[in-house]
């Protein structure tokens, strides 16, 4: 694994120095098309908001007028503000960080009134704040922000593998596959079931992979559900919300294994 600040990561994918980018890069039209680069399927839905203190008075995007808000450099949140103050009639003062540690400790030493970022990021970070429960995040958010793996755009059979692994880990969770309960579905009659763990066909082998390749996956880093109680449930709270199974009112869904 190599660390890359938000103005490295792109340049690192396009020279070879890394093969996937997988950090909170939201998919846009722009970076898709524009810099050479494929993403991958969504691992999270997030939006843009922002984190304020609880005795700011501040309650929405228009009570930032004339304010100063902290944005992080190489992110669409400069854009996505200033659209959305632009629609507003409104102006307010942006100060540019280089990357998330600089920017939380700007805003906690009151270098801004308020700090814009995705909401999964203000959610963490709030919990490192010396005192978190002088913050509030808003309820209001300003944009879609899509975060995908990204890979480099023509190297067709890696991005083919990045993807379907990707699926994999969704698919396993509809299936109640997970980590602990592999063996149990090793003996499955559903035919479903052992195409996915590659018990029949050939679905690996047409990727350059073993077809039990999603059961390897499973075994390493579970499925979906596990990944995110472990990064994201557990250690900060966060509800899945959007990021559940399709079947359960999320937009997590995975096309067939056949």
């Amino acid at each position: 694994f190599l660390n890359f600040d938000t103005q490295a990561r792109f340049t690192a994918l396009r020279s070879g120095k890394i093969d996937l980018l997988s950090r909170n890069t939201t998919n846009t039209l722009s970076r898709d098309t524009k810099l050479g680069l494929e993403f991958m399927p969504t691992t999270f839905y997030d939006a843009q908001g922002f984190m304020v203190g609880k005795d700011s008075n501040i309650t929405s995007v228009s009570d930032l007028a004339g304010k100063s808000v902290c944005i992080a450099e190489g992110t669409p949140s400069l854009d996505s503000l200033n659209d959305r103050m632009k629609q507003l009639g409104l102006e307010y003062k942006p100060v540019l960080l280089p990357d998330n540690e600089a920017l939380f400790d700007a805003y906690e030493h009151g270098r801004c009134a308020a700090v814009t970022r995705d909401l999964s990021q203000l959610a963490i970070h709030r919990k490192l704040l010396a005192n978190p429960k002088e913050h509030k995040i808003l309820p209001q958010t300003i944009s879609k922000e899509p975060l995908a793996p990204v890979v480099v755009e023509g190297d067709f059979i890696w991005s083919d593998v990045v993807k379907w692994v990707t699926y994999a880990t969704i698919q396993a969770e509809e299936l109640g596959i997970n980590s602990e309960n592999l063996n149990i579905y090793r003996n499955s009659k559903d035919r479903e079931i052992r195409r996915f763990m590659g018990l029949e066909g050939n679905l690996g082998s047409q990727m350059g992979l073993s077809n039990d390749f999603a059961v390897r996956a499973i075994e390493h880093v579970g499925n979906y559900r596990e990944i995110y109680e472990r990064n994201i449930g557990r250690p900060f709270g966060l509800k899945r919300g959007q990021n559940a199974l399709w079947r359960d009112g999320g937009l997590m869904y995975s096309p067939p294994f056949r």
